[in-house]
């Protein structure tokens, strides 16, 4: 019977990445594991097919070789029947060069080869030894979690309590992802208490830790806690201090408190994501504040000094004669508290509206009239010439 695609023995698509396809491994694993299954030999086959997929796809160099030959290395042929000299179907083969072709192996002669024999040998036992290695200690998972605070808490630096969901460690089987099971020999039945267990890929053999006792040799039971994971989902609740000047975007880190590591592995972070609520007056834009402050026509005209709102509370602004609508005027210091450099703030840029009046009284049109004829201007006469084309 032909083999099946070890992508879809996992169910992961070819180009998954590594995170996926250990998620999908330990799924399936906890699902078909023999001691979850005791006396199912069908449950213990599919759980051999699907740990001898996860020892090729989770091994960098392995997976290559696989996504490039499949399960026919070069010189092997295709079909699965029996070759001259060669084994019969499904029989288990010792390690030969006999299905290998050297020709034009090193590359020489018109570099007509797809790559030395010893490299691909090197590709193979690497990679079996790195998948011994990756059933070690594993880090955890980072965690990101947003929080919303005011943009007064923002300028003024707040604390939160904040409740999120992660792994942490098994309190039964304190990571190990088994127990150990008195009613059970001491050693483990699958590799007699070696750790190691024979595997064949195409023409080779190699070995591999146990995936019954994961290398340790003794005989153990899949932890009925965290179903093998070594992990189990908690709440936790802490409280994060945001500085003063936090805005959208910005990182807090709380270093160990992201999902716990696995066989012992350190764990993750948690990062908070900041999410500044919008200011109905202030724009804050880097660490300067806009604002927009209506003046009347004659203060734009005069001058003079007005009060507006800074988040300090009042603070007095100068407007120059002749000021015209739109104009920026700066107000050193007035802005957010800088967390890039702390003790350090940014500015206030005050942009003027000058506020027409309406002439909605006979006195005030007719002051507006006298103000035509003794100051007349045609704020337009220079844009005719400017639009020339």
């Amino acid at each position: 019977m032909a083999k099946q695609d070890y992508y879809e023995l996992l169910g992961v698509p070819r180009k998954a990445p590594l995170k996926d396809i250990r998620a999908a491994y330990r799924k399936l694993a906890r699902k078909y594991h023999p001691d979850l299954n005791p006396g199912d030999k069908s449950a213990e086959e599919k759980f051999k097919q699907i740990q001898e997929a996860y020892d090729v796809i989770s091994d960098t160099k392995k997976r290559q070789t696989y996504d490039q030959f499949g399960f026919n290395t070069p010189g092997q042929g295709s079909g699965p029947s029996r070759g001259p000299g060669g084994p019969a179907p499904g029989q288990e083969v010792p390690f030969d060069f006999g299905g290998f072709d050297f020709g034009g192996a090193e590359g020489a002669g018109g570099g007509g080869g797809s790559g030395s024999f010893r490299d691909l040998f090197s590709q193979i036992f690497r990679g079996a030894n790195a998948a011994q290695e990756s059933r070690g200690p594993e880090p955890g998972d980072d965690l990101e979690y947003q929080v919303n605070i005011s943009f007064p808490e923002a300028m003024r630096g707040t604390v939160k309590k904040v409740t999120y969901a992660r792994l942490d460690t098994c309190p039964v089987c304190h990571g190990t992802g088994g127990v150990e099971d008195a009613s059970q020999p001491a050693t483990c039945p699958t590799c007699a208490g070696s750790g190691r267990v024979m595997q064949t890929s195409g023409k080779m053999r190699f070995q591999v830790a146990c995936s019954r006792c994961g290398g340790t040799g003794r005989s153990r039971t899949i932890c009925r806690n965290c179903g093998g994971e070594g992990r189990v989902r908690r709440t936790e609740t802490l409280d994060v201090r945001f500085p003063p000047g936090a805005q959208t975007g910005s990182r807090v880190r709380v270093a160990g408190r992201g999902n716990a590591g696995v066989m012992g592995g350190p764990p993750g972070d948690l990062y908070i994501i900041t999410q500044v609520d919008p200011h109905p007056f202030f724009e804050r834009r880097g660490d300067d504040l806009y604002t927009h402050v209506p003046i009347t026509v004659t203060e734009a005209s005069l001058g003079a000094k007005v009060e507006v709102p800074t988040i300090d509370g009042r603070a007095q602004v100068r407007i120059p004669p002749g000021t015209d609508s739109g104009k920026k005027l700066r107000l050193r210091e007035k802005g957010a508290p800088s967390t890039r450099h702390p003790g350090k703030r940014g500015d206030q840029i005050v942009e003027v509206q000058v506020v027409v009046p309406r002439p909605e009284d006979e006195r005030v049109r007719n002051l507006l009239k006298e103000l035509a004829k003794a100051a007349p201007e045609d704020p337009r006469q220079e844009i005719f010439a400017q639009a020339v084309l």
